[in-house]
């Protein structure tokens, strides 16, 4: 199966079954024969005994995996052979094997500089026992382990650590963090460049999907000892079938991977996703670390009710309750108008507000401009990453200068992003994103009155289709008279009701996903099974593999800065698939949902760059970025 993949994409076993019950065209015999006639000794092994091992043969969900990275390696190794064809055998681009010992020594020491002068907040030295209980938790053995770290308590610094230390004491070969946003993997990348220097970190993301291109040969293979990347470029190579994406796979074995902001997986699919780590640690040397201030209760679905899992943290509750610098206010019943929201915000020298929907964000942006006396920003996905990285920065500012300042923001703030803000207002969402949300209040524990974090529930607000059930277990769970959302205690019972209510062990897309995994149809798990075999190849999506439901195309936006106008009509005039341009390009480009480019007035607006790159004509506000407000009423999410 993988060498019959290996250009096309892996296939099915059925496939395979009527190609070997055919008999080999003769075009393809004769290539067999050619190969024989150089290679001798493969005649001994295709006669020899059966290669799969005998444990993949009892288990088709291990021997499922085994094919994927196997199909990986072959696929890996015929890219960096035909770029050696070229290059010569000296300049083939494999990376010596890196030095795991040498790593930690200069993770620490750039950590400890960093770090000097640092003032003995309580806070800091609860991240400090924090850092030393993962360093120590470091020297078991390889498996799955857990980090459950409040916001703010260092998080990124202590999983790396952990992850250092724990591969360089089991000869590990690379360490692997994967974050659910770009923002925060450019963050993130940053910090640990810093730490360890940027010969040593990739950043593996991108705007413009090149995957089948010829410029894909030379693309990152995660060949590398420290790759930051995000979880749905991980997850959907795990579970993908085609070379390009797949290559990279077989570097998750004898790997570390830090999995941060984990309950942002999605629900649908995480009884594959579980499975598929399980298998990693339990057959191919792979450990795995779950990182979040929500630990999500994977312990109560089926798929891992078995599994050891090692807390770093030996009294998490204790650390939640050292570490509580906020006190959460609700604002429910009755429910305000936005407007109202506005008028209390707006008395507020500093605050986030923190909505469900674009369109939200956007009208409670216009009504703090005409309210707020200081600096009103906003953010949300419609901003390119550098306007966006533009607007934390003066944000940051204008913060630490004791300036008044109000920023409104879509969900994209909460996870991870480094602000501290005396007050958040968080319109009502499931526990998790309250939770993270009310990180981005007092996060550094200076002020002398803890962060306040209001939850309000405004008439006539937007939220996600899939917002149903957990906002309405969230509203069980917690409240006025009831427990807040960091209750650790209660937020484990919330999961675990939220599993049930939405069967997420039995779900019918990650039931058929597993089903068709166990009969290797892999084309089934990454584009869904057929419809009707017997009328056409069209595919059922639905119950495909996606961490994404909603397809977006990149889309550059000259109008944000002139820069990109000029990277874009180099990109046109160049031949071939220009790397460094699609790169420079990157903080520049928008990811506008599939269905909203599908509408002509939208895609009138839209010129073709090259491949599925396009380039943004319309309107580009200076405050909320793409505006197709203007000529498209829908609801965006």
């Amino acid at each position: 199966m993988a060498i019959l993949g290996h250009y096309g994409g892996l296939g099915s076993l059925c496939k395979l079954r009527k190609l070997v019950g055919s008999g080999f065209p003769a075009q393809e015999r004769a290539a067999a024969d050619g190969l024989l006639a150089v290679l001798p000794e493969a005649a001994g092994i295709m006669g020899g005994s059966c290669l799969i091992p005998a444990e993949w043969r009892r288990d088709p969900l291990l021997l499922e995996m085994g094919l994927r990275l196997t199909f990986s390696a072959l696929v890996d190794a015929d890219h960096l052979d035909t770029a050696a064809h070229f290059v010569g055998p000296a300049g083939s681009p494999v990376t010596p094997a890196a030095d795991m010992s040498d790593l930690v020594r200069r993770f620490e020491t750039c950590r400890s500089a960093a770090l000097a002068g640092s003032p003995a907040t309580e806070v800091n030295v609860l991240r400090g026992e924090l850092y030393d209980a993962a360093v120590r938790g470091a020297s078991g053995p390889p498996g799955l382990y857990r980090l459950p770290a409040p916001t703010g308590s260092g998080k990124t610094m202590t999983a790396a650590a952990f992850a250092l230390h724990h591969a360089a004491r089991h000869g590990q070969a690379r360490i692997i963090v994967a974050v659910p946003f770009v923002t925060i993997t450019e963050q993130n990348a940053q910090v640990y460049r810093d730490l360890l220097g940027p010969d040593v970190v990739l950043e593996h993301h991108s705007a413009v999907d090149q995957e089948g291109r010829r410029s894909k040969l030379g693309a990152e293979n995660w060949d590398a000892p420290f790759v930051v990347t995000t979880t749905v470029q991980l997850f959907d190579s795990l579970f993908g079938r085609m070379p390009a994406r797949s290559r990279k796979l077989h570097r998750l074995a004898n790997a570390v991977i830090v999995l941060d902001e984990v309950q942002s997986l999605p629900a649908p699919l995480l009884v594959p996703i579980l499975d598929g780590l399980r298998l990693l640690t339990e057959h191919f040397g792979t450990t795995v670390l779950l990182a979040s201030a929500t630990q999500p209760a994977f312990q109560h679905l089926a798929v891992w009710r078995r599994q050891q899992i090692t807390d770093l943290v030996a009294d998490p509750v204790a650390i939640y309750e050292r570490l509580r610098r906020v006190r959460y206010e609700w604002w429910l019943d009755p429910k305000p108008t936005a407007a109202e929201v506005a008028d209390r915000v707006a008395e507020q020298p500093q605050a986030l507000v923190v909505v469900n929907t674009v369109a939200d964000a956007r009208e409670m942006f216009g009504l703090l401009a005409e309210r707020a006396p200081g600096v009103v920003r906003h953010l949300s996905t419609r901003m390119c990453p550098a306007h966006r990285r533009a607007v934390l920065a003066e944000v940051r500012r204008l913060l630490a200068d004791d300036e008044p300042v109000v920023l409104v923001s879509t969900q994209l703030i909460e996870a991870g992003v480094d602000v501290d803000f005396p007050a958040v207002y968080r319109a009502l969402a499931p526990a998790d994103s309250l939770q993270q949300a009310a990180g981005r209040a007092n996060r550094e524990g200076r002020r002398p009155e803890p962060g306040r974090v209001v939850v309000f529930d405004a008439d006539g607000a937007g939220r996600p289709p899939d917002y149903r059930t957990p906002v309405e277990l969230t509203t069980l769970c917690f409240g006025p008279g009831r427990a807040d959302p960091d209750d650790l205690p209660m937020l484990q019972d919330y999961y675990r009701r939220l599993y049930e209510a939405t069967g997420t062990d039995r779900g019918p897309r990650a039931t058929r996903i597993q089903e068709h995994r166990r009969g290797l149809d892999f084309r089934a798990v990454a584009e869904g099974p057929l419809i009707d075999a017997a009328t056409s190849q069209a595919r059922d999506r639905r119950f495909a593999f996606r961490m994404l439901d909603d397809e977006t195309v990149p889309v550059v936006v000259p109008g944000y800065d002139g820069r990109a106008d000029r990277l874009v009509t180099q990109l046109r005039a160049s031949e071939g698939m220009r790397r460094d341009l699609f790169r420079a390009l990157q903080p520049f480009t928008v990811a506008l949902p599939a269905r909203l480019m599908s509408r002509p007035e939208v895609a009138a607006l839209c010129d073709p760059v090259v491949g599925d790159l396009w380039e943004w004509r319309g309107e580009y506000h200076p405050d909320h970025g793409v505006d197709e407000g203007a000529i498209a009423k829908e609801m965006i999410w």
